[in-house]
């Protein structure tokens, strides 16, 4: 039996470690980058007091935010991705589909967005390849953190102000069993259009949880207002990602971290371990087994007379 087991041995402790050697030094650069395959919808809700023309006062009303992003296989390639973000946000009353058309009272904003990041550091990337020819060039992180963020201050790229501003961390959370970084971002006074031609400011208070080892968002909150030159309010906007939203976001999260540990930490470790127990087992049933083979006396064969 040990004639058959040492080998077998050997051969699997040498898959195991050459298992664990490509774990460490090719899957990183893999598995440490966004994917292209991307196509999420992110739901938001809260409260908004919008002006109302006709009576000139603020008037609140539920509201929801539906936003979808998906990748532009098109200009995506090994180093960056393309992407495409579609967001509506619609006073909730008589149950309103996702957006509804610009002449629908219910619609607070809608907006198309298109822009390229880096696959690894989720920074914006501006070259021409990657950009459509009216898309509008972006600066700073857009739409997920780099994997294996720090505690620390990035640029954030908001799409109302046209520009990047500081997010900067402020603590650490548990949502579910999920640690994640809370990063925040504060914005005032920025110079804004109210509508076609109507100049105004745009205030905001985000508040950003990312999940630092994938760089995923899994919520977001933001207090939003906007000002007419006057000094008029005419939106006061709070939202934040509905709970079933959240919910989907840390499960998912939870999912995609622990296929990164697994790939990186867990598979290199029984590798090298399982593939050096392996191998010498496999060695010494080998060598043992030649010294058996050696060492046997040959029998003596009778002769038989004739």
């Amino acid at each position: 039996m040990r004639k058959f087991i040492g080998p077998v041995l050997l051969g699997l402790g040498g898959f195991l470690l050459m298992a664990a050697i490509i774990c460490t030094a090719w899957a990183p650069g893999v598995v440490k980058k966004t994917p292209t395959d991307v196509n999420t919808t992110t739901y938001l809700s809260g409260t908004a007091n919008k002006l109302n023309p006709a009576t000139g006062e603020l008037e609140s009303n539920p509201i929801n935010t539906t936003s979808v992003t998906m990748v532009d296989s098109d200009i995506s390639d090994d180093s960056v991705v393309g992407w495409v973000n579609t967001s509506c946000t619609v006073i909730n009353v008589d149950n309103p589909p996702n957006c509804v058309d610009g002449d629908d009272e219910r619609l607070i904003a809608a907006s198309i967005d298109t822009f390229a990041t880096s696959r690894t550091t989720g920074l914006a990337v501006n070259d021409e390849k990657y950009r459509a020819d009216e898309s509008t060039p972006h600066d700073g992180l857009v739409n997920k953190w780099p994997f294996d963020s720090e505690k620390k201050t990035y640029p954030y790229w908001d799409g109302t102000a046209g520009g990047a501003y500081d997010a900067v961390y402020d603590r650490t959370e548990n949502l579910d069993g999920l640690e994640v970084y809370v990063y925040k971002v504060s914005i005032v006074d920025a110079p804004i259009d109210i509508a076609e031609g109507i100049p105004g400011t745009y205030s905001s208070a985000k508040e950003i949880f990312v999940e630092p080892g994938t760089g995923a968002i899994v919520n977001q909150t933001e207090d939003q207002q906007r000002f007419l030159e006057s000094g008029d309010m005419v939106l006061d906007l709070q939202a934040a990602f509905t709970d079933d939203q959240q919910k989907l976001s840390i499960s998912e999260s939870k999912d995609n971290l622990a296929s990164v540990k697994l790939i990186l930490t867990t598979v290199p470790i029984v590798g090298f371990v399982g593939g050096i127990l392996c191998l010498l087992a496999g060695a010494l049933l080998v060598f043992r087994g030649r010294g058996s083979s050696e060492q046997s006396p040959a029998k003596r064969r009778e002769t038989v007379g004739v």
